[in-house]
């Protein structure tokens, strides 16, 4: 029983092939194109009201230089939020509780925002790990400490997302599991955990967006130290 619960994590296949392509595939297909129209849909306005605020609350502290990293870090945004919220529906799989996808997307981008520091400004991407004013004794000390944080960085991108997201989707289970074991023993009970697990629902949706958000506003810190 409890192997099963973990069971929902395991990359679908279907005659051996594994599905997860498919799964990364879906979200770009259920976005609404732009058209030449002067009058958009709804949706189409709303879609680019939520990019343009986005994209101008992320890059505001950012110089012209960074301004580059506009689109590629926008999509990633949509493209996470769109992976974590079809991961909610029921009988789907969310590519973003796999570990290797989550370190497979931080860890070129982590280091393309430090390989651009190296290369435009490296005095002051080396001088990150030498903290200003530090006694001499603790010099090789705190270089140690400053380049083991710099390699956890996009460790801790991809497992705060991967534990974030597999934390919510095992809770969901275990919570439906006993409203569904508690519903013919002691129907009150079970009312109030299906209650329960509509909350946590709703939670788990902003978690999913929260999640998205904070992955990305990361690297464009990451990247705002090094242009």
């Amino acid at each position: 029983m409890t192997l099963s619960f973990f069971d929902q994590f395991m990359t679908p296949t279907y005659l051996g092939i594994p599905l997860i392509a498919l799964a990364l595939l879906l979200p770009w297909l259920l976005f609404p194109t732009p058209t030449s129209r002067w009058l958009n849909s709804r949706l189409l306005t709303l879609q680019s009201w939520f990019i343009n605020r986005f994209t101008y609350q992320l890059f505001m502290p950012l110089n012209r230089g960074g301004h580059k990293w506009a689109v590629i870090l926008t999509s990633l945004m949509l493209f996470l939020i769109s992976l974590n919220m079809l991961g909610l529906l029921p009988y789907t799989f969310t590519p973003t509780t796999q570990l290797s996808m989550n370190m497979g997307l931080a860890m070129p981008l982590w280091l393309a925002t430090v390989l651009i520091g190296l290369r435009n400004q490296p005095t002051i991407a080396l001088g990150h790990l030498l903290p200003e004013g530090t006694p001499t004794p603790l010099i090789p000390v705190l270089i140690i400490i400053e380049t083991i944080s710099l390699f956890i960085r996009p460790l801790a991108l991809g497992v705060r997302l991967t534990a974030n997201l597999t934390a919510g989707h095992l809770l969901i289970q275990l919570i439906a599991t006993a409203a569904f074991v508690l519903l013919p023993l002691m129907p009150t009970v079970a009312i109030l955990t299906g209650m329960l697990l509509f909350l946590l629902t709703m939670l788990e949706i902003a978690v999913a967006m929260i999640q998205a958000y904070v992955f990305v506003l990361l690297l464009s810190l990451y990247l705002q130290e090094n242009v």
